[in-house]
């Protein structure tokens, strides 16, 4: 027995064992969130109709205009016409109706409406289609090769695609937005209470029930489609994201997504290498008020290992450009490149720690009479 399976090994070195999960699916992706490194991957830029997940997106900037200040979530959006007349999933808005950014959020993360993603769409840009334009500005800023939107809701249209990659790293920009999570984490909620409108909403990701650790994102359906997903779920230190698509039925696409997780929270960790809001290096500007400024990084800078395996030896490098004075707090200064053997892994921006004003006349003064003294001062 143990001759023949030697000779197996030798002729089929590695296919015979090769890894198939979440087979089910046309295409999948596991990425560990925080690096953006992929566990696992099969046909994941295959591009396919991405039915509800493009919501991820249409989220992105919603988010975006609420943190920007130019919606508000207890504002209160009147709906019109052509948002009421959305078909599919919906929560059954009337031409006129009159609810809150906060109300219409939970339709959209919740129960997948169409009828209420339009209307916040209308409410950021206009309308859907100066919406869709931005949605697809966005896709190209985040460097998305396989996809193109032609609606914001993902109702099947032709030219309207997407990939399981794509939509993974749509799903790693939208849960910066924590807001997102404190919707989609939800099982069920009320839309409309305190009147005889009352709406139940049940959440359409049945694994935020049932799987640990699961606190998003986006479910998917239509015919083209099929039925997709788009997971996100925090065990300790580590948040996976994962995609499936073109699945046969939803108790299919869970089965393999629960697959694609197990794997991921299995065999792999993560290592902090800087942590949010930390000090990684010093802006020097001889025309600032205080010369030395503090850089940060704004987000958890992590490494991902493999169990019981050595962990992986890196270092991180802080290239800063120069910025006109005066800078914001928070403004982006720079990159931060993780390196291993000599190869940039991934990139993250850098931020200012404080805000740095330029020195006025006097400062510059009494600093150029400082060096003067100190013997430091050069005459040109």
């Amino acid at each position: 027995m143990k001759k023949i399976i030697l000779i197996l090994l030798l002729l089929f070195p590695f296919n015979v064992f090769a890894l198939d999960l979440a087979k089910n699916a046309k295409s999948t992706i596991l990425m560990e969130s925080s690096t953006g490194e992929i566990i696992y991957e099969r046909n994941s830029d295959e591009r396919l109709a991405p039915a509800s997940m493009t919501k991820m997106m249409s989220l992105i900037l919603i988010m975006e205009a609420i943190e920007n200040g130019n919606i508000k979530l207890d504002q209160i959006i009147t709906i019109s016409e052509n948002a009421s007349k959305m078909g599919g999933s919906q929560i059954y808005l009337e031409t006129n109706e009159k609810m809150s950014v906060d109300d219409l959020l939970k339709g959209i993360c919740m129960a997948s409406a169409n009828d209420a993603v339009v209307a916040l769409a209308e409410s950021t840009y206009g309308s859907e289609e100066e919406f869709v334009n931005e949605m697809n500005k966005r896709a190209k800023q985040l460097g998305l090769k396989n996809t193109n939107f032609m609606n914001a809701t993902g109702l099947d249209e032709e030219n309207h695609y997407s990939s399981a990659k794509d939509m993974a790293l749509i799903a790693r920009e939208l849960i910066k937005h924590d807001k997102v999570l404190e919707y989609s984490s939800k099982y069920e909620d009320y839309l409309r209470e305190n009147t005889n409108k009352k709406f139940w909403l049940v959440n359409t990701n049945k694994l935020i029930k049932t799987y640990d650790g699961m606190d998003g994102l986006k479910t998917g359906f239509t015919e083209s489609a099929g039925y997709c997903l788009t997971a996100t779920a925090k065990r300790n230190n580590m948040r996976l994201i994962g995609v499936v698509m073109n699945e046969d039925s939803s108790s299919i696409r869970n089965s393999d997504m629960t697959e694609l997780l197990n794997y991921g929270f299995s065999l792999y960790k993560v290592k902090n290498l800087v942590k949010k809001n930390n000090i990684v290096s010093t802006y020097i500007d001889n025309k600032s008020s205080k010369i030395k400024n503090d850089v940060i990084v704004l987000e958890d800078i992590n490494i991902l290992n493999k169990k019981n395996s050595k962990e992986r030896k890196v270092s991180y490098k802080v290239n800063i450009n120069k910025k006109n004075l005066p800078i914001r707090k928070n403004q982006k200064l720079g990159t931060l490149e993780v390196i291993e053997n000599n190869k940039v892994i991934y990139k993250t921006n850098v931020y200012s720690k404080d805000i740095i004003k330029k020195a006025n006349i006097f400062e510059l003064y009494l600093r150029n009479l400082k060096d003067f003294i100190n013997g430091n001062y050069i005459f040109n």
